[in-house]
């Protein structure tokens, strides 16, 4: 990957898990505590998206980034993107629908959904645990060109 590519999601959505499945490193639990940069790769605390009066603080990350992932846990109630919040970004944003190993069909169903209202445009179904679509995630970002239409 030679984008940058930064990764919003709620705590224990997968974030850092997925972090480091992309860039083949070896899966271990750790919560981060504050922005990290994993090669091209940054990963984000869940706070800051849990917490409005962080949003700043992605916004401002956003700048370094060409490409941002917004991951939603399948098997989390909670949705913490707001109707059309990828329009905060100047660059393009693509949904993670995350642990779809341990989760119910109409879960990861309603993930989607959710994500597509949220603006991502295009979306992926994972798991980082199992390894499960992160091969095409993978090919996607290989290729992503940001001045092409993504869909």
């Amino acid at each position: 990957m030679k984008k940058n590519i930064m990764l919003i999601g709620s705590s224990t959505c997968g974030k850092t898990t997925l972090c480091q499945r992309l860039n083949g490193l070896k899966i271990e639990y750790q919560k981060t505590q504050t922005i990290g940069v994993i090669n091209n790769t940054i990963d984000t605390p869940g706070e800051y998206l849990e917490n409005r009066q962080l949003y700043k603080g992605l916004i401002v990350t956003a700048a370094d980034s060409d490409l941002i992932l917004f991951l939603q846990d399948a098997t989390d109630e909670r949705f913490r993107f707001s109707p059309g919040q990828a329009a905060f970004f100047s660059v393009p944003v693509v949904g993670i629908v995350s642990k779809i190993d341990i989760a119910t069909q109409e879960q990861i169903d309603d993930a989607v959904e959710l994500l597509e209202l949220a603006g991502c445009e295009k979306i992926f179904l994972t798991s980082a645990v199992t390894g499960e679509g992160t091969q095409e995630l993978l090919s996607f970002l290989e290729d992503f060109d940001e001045d092409k239409i993504l869909i």
